[in-house]
């Protein structure tokens, strides 16, 4: 008679081979599902889908643990489908054309619709999407993508256009006290049998420290239950040191390559062109403590002193191009003091960007008049025989004035009176504008005084 086995305890340190506790904690119904009430709460989208059981492709678009994965299989389980489930990492289009043909046999043997399940969808390179595409096209199965990236930078436009994008959101405070709370009392599946207890000041600590991840949550509150002893009278105290102690900073909330990347730029860039250096400063500390290339920063220096600062400061652009220079000499974490001083120096410079506003105006007229020929004074007359043909006629040299300025036109006839570059009154640019003005005026009274016929031609 072989010795009775001893069932193994899931709460002890030392057991192993046991999923971890975010992975216990999943919920299995759609009422002990935490968050997302923008898209499950009484006539939103989803309730609406599931309360139907209409099927619909969808593309679950979020943050890292809020949830995409699980409500994946909830949808699959509500709408009493078929679920396949494939990881994107793993996944090839021989698996993509496996998973077509079991979810047409299902169908055929059952009457049962398939939900194809593709854990981040955005690592899928165009060949496999495209795989992909005809059969949702045709419903051999309907898609559940989940991507912590944004669909429309990573998802091919055909496919993106079948699929619903529902946008999943970080969880809130309250949503992470509720699910920490759920897994401290939970006597089968979370931590129930442990009786931890955690003090005020440990909880607020684990609570910044997630992110707004539930899995990071629940994986630092396993580690932190577990590493605390039990008192004498059999309850794990867990204190503020003891989180910290088992505490890995996490990693800010940035990819290179994705859309936290492009939301972080946009908020210092236009932190600098609203003048606050402030919220310049905090962008700028938050990309470079995500591992961003601190010359990418100082690019977008650059770009700001230009764009939106111009010519009402020009010495913006001279601190930003030192404090690039500066910092490819330098380097971190002395060359990054650099870079704080131009994002604060082009934060407080007034701003214009009259000069961007003109290039525009000036590119797109350019683009329709750009078979008008150089007029036949700024015309460059290196021989004799283009001499004689009229190049250079006429042109005034403006050094030979006293002003080093005369009045003389450099565009051609059409497009005389155009003007791209209009100069803010703030700044140097307030400086230079009534000088400007008067400068036009004298070149457009000199052209109504003109005959009627262009001095070139004559």
């Amino acid at each position: 008679m072989s010795p009775e086995r001893r069932t193994p305890d899931m709460h002890s340190p030392s057991t192993t081979g046991l999923p971890p506790l975010a992975e216990r904690m999943r919920p299995t119904t759609l009422e002990r599902f935490v968050g997302q009430e923008h898209l499950l709460g009484k006539g939103k989208i989803l309730h609406r889908l599931l309360g139907k059981g209409h099927f619909q492709s969808l593309i679950l678009w979020g943050p890292p643990g809020c949830g995409k994965t699980t409500l994946a299989h909830l949808i699959a389980q509500k709408t009493d489908a078929h679920l396949i489930s494939l990881s994107a990492v793993m996944t090839g289009t021989k698996e993509i054309r496996e998973a077509a043909e079991e979810a047409r046999r299902m169908w055929m043997r059952t009457r049962k619709k398939t939900w194809l399940f593709m854990d981040e969808i955005h690592r899928l390179n165009k060949a496999q999407q495209d795989v992909l595409l005809p059969h949702v096209e045709k419903g051999t199965f309907y898609l559940l993508g989940a991507t912590t990236e944004n669909p429309s930078f990573e998802v091919i436009r055909p496919l993106l256009s079948r699929c619903r994008v529902l946008t999943l959101k970080a969880l809130d405070p309250s949503h992470l006290e509720s699910i920490l709370e759920q897994a401290l009392c939970d006597q089968e599946r979370g931590l129930g049998l442990l009786r931890a207890e955690l003090s005020p000041e440990a909880q607020k600590i684990l609570l910044e420290a997630c992110g707004g991840d539930a899995r990071v949550l629940l994986n630092l509150l396993e580690m932190a239950v577990l590493t605390t002893p039990p008192a004498s009278d059999g309850v794990r105290r867990v204190a503020a040191p003891t989180v910290a102690d088992v505490l890995e900073r996490p990693p800010a909330h940035y990819d290179k390559s994705g859309e936290e990347h492009y939301n972080l730029i946009s908020a210092f860039h236009k932190s600098l062109r609203g003048s606050d250096p402030d919220a310049a400063l905090y962008w700028m500390a938050r990309i470079l403590a995500a591992g961003e290339d601190p010359l990418y920063v100082a690019r977008r220096l650059l770009v700001a002193a230009s764009e939106d600062v111009g010519l009402a400061d020009p010495f913006a652009l001279v601190q930003a191009v030192n404090a690039m220079q500066g910092y490819q000499v330098l380097g971190s974490p002395e060359g990054e003091l650099l870079l704080a001083q131009a994002a604060v120096y082009v934060a407080l410079a007034p701003k214009s960007n009259s000069v961007y506003t003109a290039l525009k105006k000036a590119r797109k007229v350019a683009e329709s008049t750009g078979t008008e020929p150089v007029p036949l004074h700024l015309r460059n007359a290196p021989t004799q025989l283009l001499k004689e043909l009229g190049y250079g006629r006429h042109y005034k040299y403006p050094h030979d004035y006293p002003e080093g300025w005369v009045v003389q036109t450099y565009l051609p006839p059409p497009l005389v009176h155009t003007v791209f570059y209009e100069p803010r009154t703030r700044g140097w640019e307030g400086k230079w504008r009534d000088y400007l003005e008067k400068r036009r005026q004298a070149v457009q009274k000199q052209e109504r005084a003109r005959p009627g016929h262009d001095e070139e031609s004559s």
